[in-house]
């Protein structure tokens, strides 16, 4: 494992197989963005059963590990270390928020997460400094209230049409922007708010442990499988399907076999309480918001188990998961272009190949585990830390005055 600086103390080990997750939830985001959905009888492909919604979900569970593990020593100490933390996390939110907007004028053929990400990183500032069992508990609250919240405001938001915000949206209508980014969006940061609670508790767990590894399978198997048996007999035995089609008359059957397929076009219909029942791709409901949760659990937990073991094969991966912004950012740059759009295939194996490649040759060439986009996001929080820390604004007897270089566990 490489070592990474935390501004609030010593070095630290990097926790290889959790960038490892990373990486593999970076490709997984990129086959669901370039793979086709559907087959030949339009049909769902592995690759949408497998992926589409799970992927994103692991992207933001990590990233809420991320948070925890980098505010770790600031936590423990509090005062002016937690305040220099959180300053440092809203540098960042915004960053990757501005990095968000921008990317989407360039409108991939694909949802942006980014700017969503920095919402959700803003609403974690005032989370920092809670215990996990705090934590957990809202986990749960913004899965059960948070699309709650989204569905009853929904008729009162207009939407952006299906568009991720970006920049010239937030001076035409900032409005809609703030409301897309919180509960009407791809990826709305208030339901979603559950992956980044869920993340950072698990992230003051001691990861390395086998017994901590377990419970991550074993609970997120039991979660996976009691929310999926869940929404099967909703939707089935106890007349959900029937419900939906007779509220939603607009969609009729076949179009609420798609949303139910396929997940929502543009938001979650509002007609009736029993859509927050299904387990559909991106809806945010909160059967889909544990599930994938779950899921993320699973998988994160096999990674974790199996590191030591796969250590060979996870390395390409987590040299990639170091700079999951980087790569993102420019996948998203290509799949603007439209490169090889009418091969698909072909298009997926080159952003994944030339997204770990890329990786090794910058891990071997520079030495450092960071990529281009991921320094200048730990310079602005590290000056930002430092600022904070300064001697000047009362950081002395915290023992983190003058301290450096921000946290490296991820964007």
């Amino acid at each position: 494992m490489s070592r990474t600086t935390d501004s609030d103390g010593p070095a630290r080990p990097r926790i290889a197989a959790l960038d490892a997750a990373r990486g593999m939830a970076l490709i997984a985001m990129m086959a669901i963005h370039v793979l086709p959905g559907w087959n030949a009888d339009f049909e769902p492909t592995i690759t949408w059963q497998l992926l589409s919604g799970t992927s994103a979900a692991l992207f933001a569970f990590l990233a809420g590990i991320s948070l925890s593990l980098s505010a770790a020593k600031a936590r423990a100490v509090g005062g002016r270390a937690l305040a220099a933390a959180k300053s440092a996390l809203a540098v960042r939110a915004a960053l990757i928020l501005a990095l968000g907007f921008l990317i989407a004028l360039l409108d991939p053929p694909a949802a942006i997460i980014l700017a969503y990400y920095g919402a959700m990183f803003l609403l974690a500032i005032p989370l920092l400094g809670l215990s996990a069992r705090s934590l957990g508990i809202a986990a749960v609250c913004f899965a059960v209230l948070g699309p709650l919240l989204m569905q009853g405001l929904r008729p009162d938001l207009h939407g952006l049409g299906g568009y991720d915000p970006s920049l010239s949206m937030l001076f035409d209508d900032p409005g809609a922007v703030v409301g897309a980014l919180l509960l009407t969006g791809s990826y709305p940061a208030i339901p979603w708010m559950t992956y980044i609670c869920a993340g950072m508790a698990v992230g003051q767990l001691d990861l390395a442990s086998r017994d901590t590894q377990v419970r991550l399978m074993v609970s997120g198997t039991i979660v996976g499988a009691a929310t999926w048996l869940f929404a099967l007999v909703m939707t089935g035995p106890l007349g959900g399907r029937e419900q939906l089609i007779a509220n939603s008359p607009r969609l009729g059957a076949e179009g609420v076999d798609d949303i139910l397929t396929w997940g929502p076009a543009d938001g979650l219909p509002t007609s009736t309480g029993w859509w927050l029942t299904v387990l559909s791709p991106y809806s945010s409901t909160p059967v889909e918001l544990l599930n994938t949760l779950g899921i993320a659990a699973v998988v994160l937990g096999v990674v974790l188990f199996a590191g030591t073991a796969l250590r060979s094969l996870l390395t390409p991966l987590a040299m990639a998961g170091t700079m999951s912004l980087t790569l993102y950012s420019a996948h998203l740059v290509l799949l603007a272009t439209g490169f090889l759009s009418g091969r698909p295939h072909l298009a997926f194996v080159l952003h994944a190949v030339a997204a770990v490649l890329f990786a090794v040759l910058w891990h071997n060439v520079t030495g450092k585990p960071q990529g281009p986009l991921e320094r200048m996001v730990s310079a602005a929080t590290g000056w930002t830390k430092d600022r904070v820390l300064a001697p000047g604004n009362g950081a002395g007897g915290t023992g983190c005055a003058g301290s450096t270089a921000a946290t490296k566990d991820g964007s």
